[in-house]
């Protein structure tokens, strides 16, 4: 029987071991936080919950333009609303652990070995967690990433809080200054908008969210700002300091952001430092990340690697794929390698983002040639009838066969959208077929459709 030892229990490392388990091999995962790791416990789960309570808020606050008026509170339903983050942050603290034991009911069923505790490579087939040694075939690193810590901004888990300090919070911050304006400073800003909170945003680039598309990251900051955020942009923090009764962002202009707390979302450092990787001969890149291939290989034969340590893709999904595909690979099944133009990834602001294939930075720069429709929300009838004015749904096609090559949906709910485009991308459906396919009338997805006509009809190929 195979020994397989993962070391990791988030996504990749959870889903790979269902895998190998399945197909006949002996299993141990070592987890230092638990079963679902970080993900799980602190870091996805926890902040899709918080912004689940952050945009039902939102949507109740901007009830009033279509007729609902609350009796609460004396300036209609804003005023007579309002969040209790101790609840708020108790609810997400249980269904963090809930999804944990359900990994781990899971792994049990499969008869998958959890062990407890940090694992590192003594020997390039031996994994030691403290003085217990492992023997295994193949391992599997999904070691995850950590927060990265601004020098200077160091957080103090009080008054400056990376994203996983949040949710000890028991009041909501009065003026929450975000520094880092990526997915994860972009979904946090909003959500705590939304509950309540005066918020400035520090971005050092031109824009929230710079490496997503253009036209979806202006809607955004559009609604942010409308809210009343206040974002500055090309804006880079040097420091933070704590001043017991708030904090004082300093940028490296000379300016200085005063609030009640800052978090800090400038990114992550993968968790590869330490744990032998170097000794066994796993080769990193600069930035630390573990060098892998298509099928999740290593440059060891028998170590294979999944997830935020692999600096791939930092998403739960391409983590769990990440892990399936190493575990068939390395167990002689059938795999197909990781296509990374078939990932569709989300960002959970209000609305969404969702996107999926190739980008319109792709195109706009001659590296693909495609035709492209964008279709504003507010000509969608079911977003007239919710009252939903802000975003679009975006598709790209081939200009000769009309194959769908990817797309951008800015709504709410754009995570569950976009899995039309993808289907579309991955199964090479062209506009035709997508414009000839059945939508619900009247429904977001619509939109989508008639992009597709719009596609189809406006241009021939």
């Amino acid at each position: 029987m195979t020994r397989i030892v993962i070391i990791g229990g988030g996504p990749g490392g959870y889903e790979a071991a269902l895998v190998a388990a399945q197909l006949g091999a002996d299993v141990t995962v070592v987890e230092r936080d638990g079963p679902g790791g970080a993900c799980v416990l602190t870091d996805c789960v926890p902040s899709k919950t918080l912004i689940a309570t952050s945009t039902r808020m939102a949507v109740m606050s901007e009830s009033a333009a279509l007729g609902l008026r609350f009796s609460g509170g004396p300036d209609g339903i804003v005023g007579g609303l309002e969040a209790d983050l101790a609840t708020v942050n108790k609810r997400v603290r249980e269904l963090a652990r809930a999804q944990s034991f359900d990994v781990a009911e899971r792994l049990a069923y499969e008869e998958v070995k959890i062990v407890r505790g940090e694992a590192r490579l003594v020997e390039p087939h031996v994994v030691a967690v403290g003085d217990r040694h492992i023997r295994a075939d193949i391992i599997l690193l999904a070691t995850g990433a950590t927060p990265r810590v601004l020098r200077g901004a160091e957080p103090d888990g009080e008054r400056i809080l990376n994203w996983r300090q949040l949710y000890d919070l028991t009041e909501l911050p009065e003026e929450l200054v975000v520094v880092g304006s990526g997915v994860t400073g972009a979904e946090l800003a909003g959500a705590y908008l939304s509950l309540g909170s005066k918020v400035t945003l520090v971005s050092s680039r031109d824009r929230i969210l710079p490496t997503e598309d253009a036209d979806a990251a202006a809607v955004l900051q559009e609604v942010f700002m409308r809210r009343g955020m206040k974002v500055m942009s090309r804006s880079r923090a040097s420091a933070v300091e704590n001043t017991g009764d708030g904090v004082v962002v300093s940028l490296e202009d000379g300016r200085k952001v005063e609030g009640s707390h800052c978090l800090m979302t400038v990114g992550m450092v993968p968790n590869t430092r330490g744990i032998g990787l170097e000794k066994a001969g796993v080769k990193l890149s600069s930035w630390g990340t573990v060098i892998v291939d298509k099928v999740s290989r290593t440059s060891v034969p028998h170590i294979y690697a999944a997830g935020d340590c692999t600096g791939v893709l930092n998403l739960a999904s391409v983590a769990a794929m990440q892990g399936r595909i190493a575990m068939w690979h390395a167990l002689g099944e059938a795999v197909q390698p990781l296509k990374l133009g078939w990932v569709s990834s989300n960002i959970f602001t209000d609305p969404e983002v969702a996107s999926v294939g190739v980008s319109q930075k792709m195109i706009d720069s001659g590296e693909v040639n495609a035709r492209t429709v964008m279709l504003p929300l507010f000509t969608n009838p079911r977003a007239k009838m919710q009252g939903f004015e802000d975003g679009f749904v975006k598709l790209f096609c081939r200009p000769s066969t009309g194959i769908v090559l990817g797309g951008v949906i800015v709504a709410p709910r754009a995570s569950e959208l976009i899995l039309g485009v993808s289907m579309a991308v991955q199964q090479h459906l062209t506009v035709d077929q997508v414009a000839h396919t059945f939508a619900v009338y009247p429904s977001l997805t619509g939109s989508i459709t008639e992009a597709a006509r719009r596609l189809m009809t406006e241009h021939a190929y």
